[in-house]
Formats: C-alpha cells, structure tokens, sequence
C-alpha cells in the first residue's frame, strides 16, 4: 500500500498471518494497494479496513492555526520560522485539500511575518510543482483560461510572496534561491 501510484511514497507491505499487519497512516486523500498471490495457499486473502484520517486531526490543527493566524495580538508570540516549516512540509507532502490549506495557512503567514521569519526557499518544491502546472497549462488547448484550484493557489502564494519579498529588498536572492542553475542559464540563453 502507497500514497503514490508507483509505490514509492509512504509504501507499506505486508505478507503472511495477519499478526504481522499493524495499523499505519497513509498522507494524502488516495490509497493504491496492490496484492499479488504466491498461490502457495487455498485461502480467499486478505482483508483490511481503510478509515479517513482520525478524528478531525487535520482539520483541527488547521483550524487552531487559521484562527492564530488571524489574531494580530498573538502574532508576535508564534513561532513563525517553525509554523512556516512546517506548512511548507504539509503542502510538499499532502493532496487535494489538505494541500490548499496548507497552502491558505502558507499565504497568511507571508502576509503576517517580518523580514528574515520564513525562510523562503523552503517554497522551491512548490516552485517546482507551480512552473510545471505553469508549462503545462500553455499546451493545453482544450480548456484555455481555467486554473485548478491548486494552480489558482500556488499563483497566489508565488505572487504574494513575490510583493512582499520586492517590499523587503531581497527579490533577487529568493528568484536565485528557487530556480536550478539549468532553468537561469536557459532564461539567460532565451
């Protein structure tokens, strides 16, 4: 079992009794399972039971942050630096919308934090994941001008960040954080 289609994120496998199955989380919305038989016994199987998350566990830490996000008072006692790594890693790792608000908290703390709080190239996953969607969505003709909300989300984020990093003086060095050395010389080539 994976959070991934090729088994390679957060893989679990499981062979013999069924003492030897434990109880795992998987990150994200999807679960990809595949069971394959050494056909060295006649019985039916296996079985397991697939629950959504624990009880509000996401949900709640999103909600707590969102609300102390939003309390200009409690702000300063946050720390930002470690909430700000750990959206990021959030928004890396998850799927669907736990992603987009992952990426809601992301946009909140930017907004809210100081020179030198979030360490911005953190955000060059992200980066990588938006300029993909960007690359993609110029060939494709068969739905011009509709973003999904997660490429909606990531605009937002790169252009929020974008303005508040020109506001602080240091566009230059996040741009040069967050792109390879080939992508520069190809932009510096066209």
């Amino acid at each position: 079992m994976s959070s991934s289609s090729d088994f390679q994120q957060d893989r679990h496998s499981f062979s013999g009794s069924p003492q030897k199955w434990t109880d795992f989380e998987l990150p994200g919305d999807t679960l990809y399972y595949r069971f394959t038989s050494d056909m060295s016994n006649t019985e039916w199987g296996y079985k397991f039971t697939v629950t959504a998350g624990h009880l509000g566990r996401f949900q709640t830490g999103f909600e707590i942050l969102k609300q102390m996000l939003s309390e200009e008072r409690v702000i300063p006692h946050l720390p930002l630096a470690k909430i700000w790594e750990w959206q990021v890693g959030v928004a890396c790792r998850q799927t669907g919308h736990q992603r987009l608000k992952a990426i809601h908290l992301l946009l909140r703390v930017v907004q809210c934090s100081s020179h030198g709080d979030c360490d911005l190239t953190l955000l060059k996953p992200l980066w990588q994941l938006f300029t993909h969607m960007e690359n993609n969505s110029c060939h494709d003709t068969a739905k011009p001008g509709i973003l999904l909300p997660l490429h909606r989300a990531l605009a937002e984020l790169f252009f929020v960040t974008e303005n508040r990093v020109t506001e602080l003086g240091s566009l230059q060095e996040y741009l040069l954080a967050l792109n390879t050395e080939d992508h520069l010389h190809r932009c510096t080539a066209q």
